[in-house]
């Protein structure tokens, strides 16, 4: 992929999700048309009260990955592309008074959204962050758990994602992840002729590129499960994966450009 396809896609991605922020009361979904199955959907389960409605309203995702990870109480979770904040509130409340959440966006915009339904949830537990998940601002082996919700479908360099998630993974750490994941029969091209790069499809990656990235940083038993379909070929699915007790992991570090907690 060459310079000028890669920052035009980019921008393609920051223009998307600026409009969305924009328009965050709008009950839409990034991975599908259809509302029923996919965004605020997906939460069904939520008892009243749980998050604000702003929150849930602002969902483009396609899954509940706070429930995928099976939050424990006292656990640092980090949130890969927090979006409108409706998935840090609900890991926030999971883990408890004694457990920390981290929501990470690029985008301003997000990320004040964020700000005011967090303050509106009324948690003090969620520390907001401005970054890429490419290279996530926070020191090797500190996080318990890393989720996302059809965010790492978006990312131009997905190998830099995964070698992320398993450098901030303390050993035994887990991920817990809702994304649109292709079937393997599906090419790149077929991927890209059945939505654009910002509706989280041409993007996708498959169940085997998916599983062979997890192995390439270390993280194991690795098991992608499809659960609604968001395109011919492609589907919704959750991803877990766990990083092994006896990783030798480095000594915690910041990422480049990061800072240190």
């Amino acid at each position: 992929m060459s310079d000028t396809t890669t920052g035009g896609l980019q921008e393609e991605v920051r223009e998307y999700y600026r409009t969305k922020a924009a328009e965050a009361e709008r009950n839409g979904a990034c991975c599908s048309p259809d509302p029923r199955t996919f965004g605020p959907a997906a939460y069904d389960g939520i008892g009243p009260g749980t998050a604000p409605d702003s929150a849930l309203l602002a969902s483009l995702g396609c899954g509940n990955p706070s429930a995928v990870a099976e939050l424990r109480e006292g656990e640092t979770v980090l949130d890969l592309g927090s979006g409108g904040g409706l998935d840090v509130i609900l890991s926030a409340r999971r883990v408890g008074p004694d457990g920390r959440v981290f929501g990470l966006d690029f985008l301003e915009e997000m990320l004040a959204l964020a700000a005011r339904n967090v303050a509106d949830a009324e948690i003090d537990n969620i520390v907001l962050l401005k970054g890429t998940i490419e290279a996530i601002p926070l020191p090797a082996g500190t996080v318990d758990v890393v989720i996302s919700n059809c965010v790492i479908n978006l990312s131009l360099n997905k190998p830099a994602v995964f070698a992320e998630m398993a450098r901030v993974l303390a050993p035994g750490g887990r991920l817990g992840i809702s994304d649109v994941v292709a079937e393997d029969r599906l090419s790149p091209e077929e991927r890209a002729e059945r939505g654009g790069h910002s509706q989280c499809i041409a993007g996708a990656l498959s169940v085997s590129e998916y599983k062979e990235l997890l192995d390439a940083v270390g993280l194991k038993d690795a098991e992608v499960v499809f659960t609604q379909e968001a395109a011919d070929g492609l589907h919704a699915a959750i991803v877990r994966a766990h990083k092994p007790v006896d990783s030798t992991a480095d000594a915690p570090q910041c990422a480049p450009g990061g800072t240190c907690c």
